[in-house]
């Protein structure tokens, strides 16, 4: 056995997978929640507003989740960085060059990705959770009102564009590659959840895309 194959066999590297898939789902599962709540903008500024007040008026579940999704985050940052490294000193190694070619363009790309989406979790957080970022210092009592008015910027939509488009590349190879390192993938099954994982992507994707796009063409105004 190489000494490639057995570091990646070390039970610190299979743990931080673990917790890498874990953590993935965690996030997975609240991206598609998120996007849900946000396509009641085209419900119109009652159905958006009346969501956010029930929000607002169950702070403890609110909070519960932020806790919940920072402590996620934080690790999946953490084991992703570290397996990023150790993947690395690996291929430094030993030679990888045809493990690296028969790797997917999303799997190639995750740390990349996952940069890029930290960044854009950053902005988001600035511009309309602390509405501190790119709304000209406006305060909206609106949650529908302080959605079009972000997305007039086509600056700002295209950041969010491009980031749903990475978040599609990223999910497409997590949400596959977690089912593996769960032990819930096997011949059998691999295609199909490949394609499960793709349309989930791709899905949660163009429901975040649709909303700047419909503030930019007018259908949400």
């Amino acid at each position: 056995m190489s000494d490639s194959t057995c570091q990646a066999c070390r039970p610190s590297s299979i743990g931080k997978k673990v917790v890498m898939a874990i953590t993935g789902l965690v996030l997975a599962g609240f991206v598609l929640g998120h996007m849900s709540g946000n396509l009641l903008m085209f419900k119109g500024p009652a159905a958006i507003d009346a969501y956010a007040a029930w929000l607002h008026a169950n702070p403890a579940l609110v909070w519960t989740a932020r806790l919940v999704l920072l402590v996620s985050t934080a690790a999946h940052i953490w084991a992703g960085v570290t397996l990023t490294l150790e993947n690395r000193a690996a291929r430094d190694g030993g030679p990888s060059v045809e493990a690296t070619r028969r790797a997917s363009l999303g799997s190639r790309t995750m740390p990349y990705t996952g940069l890029v989406l930290l960044a854009f979790i950053v902005f988001h957080l600035l511009h309309y959770t602390f509405q501190a970022a790119a709304l000209g210092g406006r305060k909206f009592d609106s949650v529908y009102a302080m959605v079009v008015a972000g997305f007039t910027s086509v600056p700002v939509s295209a950041f969010y564009i491009v980031s749903m488009l990475l978040l599609c590349l990223h999910l497409g190879h997590g949400f596959s590659s977690l089912f593996q390192t769960l032990g819930l993938r096997n011949e059998r099954w691999r295609n199909r959840l490949d394609r499960l994982a793709l349309a989930y992507a791709w899905i949660v994707a163009l429901g975040f895309v649709s909303i700047p796009l419909a503030v930019l063409t007018g259908c949400l105004k």
